[in-house]
């Protein structure tokens, strides 16, 4: 990709909410996709391998001879989900992505994109997390991205391999229908007429970043050949109580709200520090209400 020429790129998770806009960012660029996920691929233009990626055979066929770049964003994502389920969480999220490094590494890719968290750093209270921040999850979900963090630097540092760990922050975008994360959750209470419920006072920062922004900036760190961790986010972090205000303003629901205990793994708040990544062009575009009007068509839409 650095010198322009067409690349022949593995995404896994291709089909799911983020992974579709890699997807569609990359066969816009010309470059030649396969999509490995448990559902098909939603763009015809890639090649779809459907299947669990915990099963060897899915991911040789999916990883074929001639791939240049694996973006890997099979995982699973949700704190709650790892906290109920911590066994089959590692499996997904700390064997199957062992088991696509070695093979990258067999088959001789030159880059693998991890699509990682801020969450391997834990409850760090207010204070600002940037690349340096050590790495202390807090649940399930953070130490399995933390030990997947830990292979891709070895295989880096023994192999040879580009290897980058790209910590997202709170992602939200069109394409999130089936999503529960709390976008989602305020689009669907906005639609139906309903309240929504808070955990804690609703004052705990978080950074949401668009899903345009994310693509821009998986696209950025492989151009760069950036090696390590790297923080993706918008660089701006808001209340919960800011974000429930900006889906009122934006679908004109009064959207009550109640509050109720924190879930473990809650963190009072995510601040992150984008400078490394903005030093390699990376350039966040998408305020808050912008990019929830995005959002909001799909919702509502269905409700017609």
């Amino acid at each position: 990709m650095a010198d322009g020429n067409p690349s022949r790129v593995l995404v896994t998770g291709g089909a799911g909410f983020i992974g579709r806009h890699v997807v569609r960012a990359l066969l816009d660029r010309g470059h030649e996709v396969t999509s490995a996920d448990r559902h098909a691929c939603t763009d015809e233009r890639a090649s779809s391998v459907v299947g669990d990626l915990q099963d060897p055979a899915v991911i040789a066929d999916a990883l074929r001879p001639g791939t240049d770049v694996v973006i890997h964003r099979a995982a699973v994502t949700s704190v709650l989900r790892s906290v109920q389920d911590p066994a089959g969480t590692y499996k997904l999220n700390v064997g199957a992505t062992a088991g696509l490094l070695d093979l990258a590494r067999q088959r001789g890719v030159g880059t693998f994109l991890l699509a990682s968290t801020n969450a391997v750093t834990g409850d760090v209270g207010r204070t600002t997390i940037t690349e340096q921040t050590p790495l202390r999850p807090l649940t399930p979900y953070g130490a399995t991205k933390a030990a997947g963090e830990m292979l891709l630097a070895a295989y880096s540092a023994s192999y040879g391999m580009t290897a980058a760990a790209l910590r997202f922050s709170n992602v939200y975008g069109p394409g999130m229908e089936a999503k529960d994360s709390f976008v989602p959750r305020l689009m669907r209470a906005a639609r139906d007429g309903k309240g929504i419920q808070i955990y804690g006072d609703g004052t705990q920062m978080r950074d949401l970043v668009h899903a345009e922004d994310i693509v821009d900036g998986i696209l950025t760190a492989w151009k760069a050949g950036h090696n390590g961790p790297l923080i993706l986010g918008s660089g701006e972090s808001v209340t919960v109580n800011d974000i429930v205000e900006a889906a009122r303003s934006v679908t004109g629901a009064e959207l009550p709200a109640e509050h109720v205990p924190p879930k473990p793994g809650e963190m009072p708040a995510v601040i992150v520090d984008i400078s490394a990544a903005r030093a390699l062009g990376y350039a966040p575009r998408v305020d808050l209400k912008a990019g929830i009007a995005t959002v909001w068509p799909e919702f509502s839409e269905t409700a017609r």
